[in-house]
């Protein structure tokens, strides 16, 4: 069961195991960006930014998501996923998994974010670090592509996203992020 499961999630890697050819190129330089997403995304926008929350609770990770988190099947996580709209408009889907073992001392906060941006908080910490991140291409058969595109009314062949893992007090949690086809392009967006 579990090989059909993995069978079934986008082949995360790193970049020295990409074809950096075949990444469109309104996402390419989103994806390489290693800053805060949410501070790009708002000076991108050239209108209102919001998150919307879509899903906040308990709930089971993807088996790739327990192998990258290294965490038992079965082991609760808290999984929120937003949409970080601009104008209203979703540019990015994200999927955050916190293990309930990560929910301690001062990061307990987390679990009561709402429509709080989890990015500006990771990075405004100074007990964060930040770890891997692996890019993937997510097709219409992967679950994550059916929870990123839920909402939109005209689905996309294909997405691209990447996912980070983040340690508060060494203790790890992981942000998908998923570009959704609205995202404007990098280099011409950002207005510093």
């Amino acid at each position: 069961m579990q090989q059909n499961t993995a069978s079934l999630e986008p082949n995360w890697s790193g970049w020295s195991r990409q074809r950096v050819s075949t990444i469109p190129a309104v996402v390419l330089e989103w994806l390489k960006d290693e800053g805060s997403l949410t501070k790009r995304l708002i000076q991108a926008c050239p209108g209102e930014f919001r998150v919307r929350l879509l899903r906040q609770d308990w709930g089971r990770a993807l088996y790739s998501e327990q192998q990258h988190l290294g965490i038992r099947r079965g082991e609760a996580a808290m999984v929120r996923e937003v949409e970080l709209c601009c104008d209203e408009t979703p540019w990015v889907f994200a999927r955050s998994l916190i293990p309930a073992t990560s929910l301690r001392g001062s990061a307990r906060r987390l679990a009561h974010l709402g429509e709080k941006p989890l990015g500006a908080m990771l990075f405004a910490d100074r007990n964060v670090h930040r770890g891997e991140t692996q890019i993937a291409r997510i097709l219409p058969r992967h679950p994550l592509f059916a929870a990123a595109t839920g909402h939109l009314e005209q689905k996309p062949k294909e997405l691209w996203g990447r996912r980070t893992l983040f340690y508060i007090a060494d203790k790890p949690l992981l942000v998908n992020e998923i570009f959704l086809p609205a995202i404007p392009a990098f280099a011409t967006s950002l207005h510093d």
